[in-house]
């Protein structure tokens, strides 16, 4: 997503199990509840038959269709048929997508999604919490409670959150340029930045929790851009109510090894394509593997597609669901 990014303890098992139950509904809404057993059913060589795993849902992000650029910004309750008539299980919703945050607008998204069968499975909202100043930071945590309030006004259950970054990177082409990393401020160093993000994720993680709503800190650019980073962040605040969003196409190098890193913490999963070869840069990302690494974290969550490539979205999102459905039919 523009914008401008373990080992599986205890903790996170539990974690795990909090958010199997937390987000079910969503998930049973739209891949079907996994075949069940009873107690005492058993197979003729004398043992409990195997479990049927439900495939993971596959959610339409509207960052899709917009991508930033000119004249694409498609309103979501249109948003909300495309998807439908796609054949895709939900919606991811872009927050600066949307036209209106009055309560009657997020309500009738809410009904709309319910007319077409397509969940509002998670919001990908924009902060940035690396400032010095305690007043910006502040806004932003504001800004992200204002977040959670509109996800729960909508039902929805995560939204994504980000770190934010220094700032030292003034156009979001020239961080591309730089792969994502750029220089810290004079006097200040990363500990700063780690201490600011982790104070106001712990603001926000109380409000979220009161919400019933999951933070999703995503594996994006600035602070959070490599695994040990976002991992410290997560650990350090250990709730169940802040997880990570798990983005295919923020580890330019060696992706596979990194996303295996925090996937066991995963509560959302934005996969990354690019037909027509992507604006910033194009990755030649294995499905398949990815998708086993996400089973073997026994992920079972959403996954939302973000188109970032040149290709006519009307094109290269059918494509995209396709290849999808394939690497995660199991």
């Amino acid at each position: 997503m523009r914008n401008a990014p373990s080992d599986d303890t205890a903790g996170g098992t539990n974690r795990r199990r909090f958010l199997g139950s937390s987000l079910a509904l969503g998930a049973a809404l739209a891949g079907g509840l996994a075949g069940h057993v009873n107690a005492g059913e058993e197979n003729s060589g004398g043992s409990r038959p195997p479990l049927r795993k439900a495939r993971n849902p596959i959610c339409l992000s509207t960052y899709s269709i917009w991508r930033f650029q000119e004249g694409l910004k498609m309103p979501i309750e249109k948003c909300i048929p495309l998807a439908a008539d796609r054949g895709f299980d939900g919606l991811e919703i872009l927050h600066v997508q949307m036209e209106s945050y009055e309560p009657a607008h997020l309500r009738k998204l809410k009904r709309l999604s319910l007319e077409y069968g397509v969940p509002l499975a998670g919001m990908s909202t924009h902060q940035g919490f690396i400032n010095a100043d305690a007043e910006v930071r502040k806004k932003n945590v504001e800004h992200t409670n204002l977040c959670v309030d509109q996800a729960y006004e909508m039902g929805i259950p995560t939204i994504r959150v980000n770190t934010g970054r220094w700032g030292t990177t003034k156009t979001f082409d020239e961080l591309m340029a730089a792969r994502g990393v750029e220089p810290t401020p004079e006097g200040r160093t990363d500990e700063d930045a780690f201490a600011w993000a982790i104070d106001s994720l712990r603001e926000c993680v109380s409000h979220a929790e009161s919400r019933g709503v999951v933070l999703a800190l995503e594996n994006h650019w600035g602070l959070s851009r490599t695994p040990e980073a976002i991992l410290r962040i997560v650990d350090a605040i250990d709730s169940p109510w802040l997880q990570i969003l798990l983005d295919t196409g923020n580890f330019l190098e060696d992706p596979y090894d990194e996303l295996e890193k925090i996937a066991p913490k995963a509560c959302f999963v934005q996969a990354k394509t690019y037909y027509g070869g992507g604006t910033w840069y194009t990755l030649d990302l294995d499905y398949p593997r990815i998708a086993k690494i996400l089973a073997d974290a026994d992920y079972r969550g959403w996954i939302s597609l973000e188109f970032e490539g040149k290709e006519d979205y009307r094109t290269a999102i059918p494509k995209s669901l396709a290849m999808l459905r394939e690497a995660f039919r199991s």
